[in-house]
């Protein structure tokens, strides 16, 4: 039997030829729908001009851009190959792309826009494979003249006027495709040392892409769901595949600082996310929250209150609602809680998956309380995404659910997680040491994470091995656990939690500023810059204060004792943080060395 992706194009044209794929803006900012004629015929051109620019089967293919269909196109081209598509993060530095290019010994490399273009260029005499440039969109500046550039309509065009001799060969490599065919690497986002490219295979989305429909019984065709995560990253990927497997309909989000218009635009049904968008979504509806007064403020805690009752004590546990429960949640539901939900876009909620780091219960909680569908999972490149997630009934608040069908899961040495199912990598490539430390001497893949397995068969995750540390007192501290709580707070951008080998735990902190000069201006703080806000000795008690209330139930030898403001956030471009928003400690503990030494300075 074909591979899944390598003929879905071709089967959804002849089955629901006129049925809408996806949807992009146009250069008016207008949403234009494509259908599954439009993108297969697309899918075929692009697979016929990679056989026509020499593509054979098992070459690599380079993708650096921003989410758009072109990706789409040019993934789907290469399956049609047996060739492999390899993604690159759209904000990723020289160095990483020359790096990943070169490593995987990409022929032919896709750019999303200028700079992406410009630094495909500056890398190409380093890449000894590296044959030729594509630029995606026509705002690219492309010298004629020069042969190893091309557009991608001239690449489309290219396949539209290919021979007979090369659509039977395309053909002929769908049909010799293989299970255990390389479908994609999945470069790591390497929070230490250099990122390792996971071999997924095609038998490896198969299985997901069924177990998915198997397990995701409430998801339809009939549901609409957002690409906002980037499609590099192997959540929106794996996603985005489940979705065009399912008929589902796909708007693309092309830049992520859009998401919020871009979802009371669209107002999807579902859409995989990470938790920093949903700690933004939450402080922002508690400042909103926190202005209410009088009856106003009333009747939202009974709301809250109520819907937390009927959706967390009863419909969480598959339990019949009370009927003077139900009365009250339908018609606060209609006064507040519907009203919160359409102000985020997402009244029309069936499923929002959510993985990739720790999310506070307590956010979890409100948004289940509110009626918002967020799903916990955990998953990882090398397991093809998902591991876990929560099941319609039963759902557990602070674990990140059960395994999904199909993929077993156990608790190793130094509890670490592990996991074997055909989701899981067929290795990391070219890498045949770090392979076989990946996995135990009977075949078990070597998540990395901590945690248990609790008496329910959910899995709860305490941190990365790697991030957990320990006192100079000799006691264990989880730094994610401790960031996710503060994540919770409307002030707080981004936290580091530090403190390995140190007499107590502390922490760098860069408030968000936004909220920070609006709380100043409100208490008539006088500051001319966010540096003038950092060294406030009132900004830093009202921390103080936050924290403090943040930290509750946390042992005292896991509690900050001692922080730092930062006037400026860790980014990509330093290093500091990995294009998945995962901190860097290593880099972070470098960089601001002084002032980690400053807070122990008197201990």
């Amino acid at each position: 039997m074909a591979n899944i992706l390598t003929n879905l194009t071709v089967c959804r044209r002849r089955d629901t030829p006129d049925r809408v794929v996806f949807h992009d803006r146009n250069a008016d900012g207008e949403w234009k729908a494509y259908t599954w004629t439009q993108f297969a015929n697309d899918v075929d051109n692009a697979a016929f001009a990679l056989e026509t620019l020499g593509i054979k089967s098992a070459d690599k293919i380079a993708i650096f851009s921003a989410n758009c269909p072109e990706i789409l196109v040019t993934d789907f081209a290469a399956y049609r190959n047996r060739a492999v598509p390899v993604s690159l993060y759209a904000t990723s530095s020289l160095e990483q792309v020359e790096y990943i290019v070169s490593e995987a010994g990409a022929r032919i490399a896709f750019a999303g826009d200028q700079n992406q273009f410009d630094i495909l260029c500056k890398i190409y005499d380093n890449c000894p494979k590296l044959e030729r440039i594509v630029a995606f969109h026509d705002d690219i500046e492309v010298n004629p003249d020069d042969k190893r550039c091309m557009t991608f309509a001239a690449l489309l065009a290219l396949g539209n006027a290919s021979s007979s001799m090369c659509r039977d060969e395309v053909a002929r490599r769908s049909r010799q495709a293989e299970a255990e065919d390389l479908a994609t690497l999945i470069y790591t986002s390497g929070t230490s040392g250099e990122p390792k490219g996971a071999m997924l295979t095609h038998s490896n989305f198969d299985a997901a892409l069924k177990i998915h429909k198997q397990h995701l019984s409430m998801i339809t065709e009939n549901d609409t769901s957002m690409c906002f995560l980037p499609l590099s990253h192997i959540f929106e990927k794996a996603w985005t595949y489940f979705c065009l497997y399912m008929g589902i309909e796909v708007y693309i989000n092309r830049n992520p600082k859009e998401i919020q218009q871009t979802i009371k635009e669209v107002r999807p049904t579902t859409m995989c996310s990470v938790p920093r968008f949903w700690e933004k979504a939450y402080a922002a509806i508690q400042n909103k929250l926190s202005r209410a007064t009088g009856l106003q403020k009333k009747i939202i805690i009974k709301a809250l209150k109520v819907g937390a009752d009927r959706n967390i004590n009863y419909v969480r546990l598959g339990k019949k609602v009370p009927m003077l429960l139900e009365l009250q949640y339908k018609v606060l539901d209609k006064k507040v809680l519907s009203t919160i939900r359409r102000a985020m876009g997402v009244e029309n909620g069936n499923l929002f998956p959510t993985a990739g780091a720790p999310l506070s219960a307590n956010i979890v909680e409100f948004f289940r309380a509110i009626g918002v569908p967020i799903v916990i999972g955990y998953g990882l490149s090398e397991t093809t995404a998902t591991v876990s997630c929560y099941p319609q009934v039963g759902y557990q608040i602070g674990s990140v659910g059960t395994p999904i069908p199909h993929v077993q899961v156990r608790i190793g040495e130094n509890n670490e997680i592990q996991v074997k199912g055909p989701t899981v990598m067929k290795g990391y490539f070219n890498r045949p040491a770090d392979t076989e430390n990946a996995f135990t001497q009977d075949g078990w893949f070597r998540t990395g994470d901590a945690g248990y397995i609790n008496s329910n068969g959910a899995i709860v995750l305490t941190d990365r091995i790697k991030d957990l540390f320990k006192t100079s007192n000799g006691k264990y501290i989880a730094p994610q656990a401790i960031e996710s709580r503060l994540g919770e707070d409307r002030f707080i951008e981004q936290v580091a939690v530090i403190g390995d080998n140190r007499k107590y735990v502390s922490a760098i902190i860069i408030p968000a500023f936004e909220a920070l000069k609006e709380y100043a201006e409100r208490h008539k703080i006088a500051f001319k810059s966010v540096d003038d806000l950092v060294d406030n000795s009132e900004i830093k008690r009202f921390f103080a204060e936050r924290i403090e209330r943040l930290q509750r139930g946390l042992a005292g030898f896991e509690k900050i004792k001692k922080f730092t403001l930062l006037p400026k956030e860790f980014t990509i471009e330093n290093g500091e943080i990995t294009n998945t928003l995962k901190l860097r400690r290593p880099i972070i503990n470098r960089h601001y060395a002084n002032v980690i030494e400053a807070m122990y300075a008197t201990a």
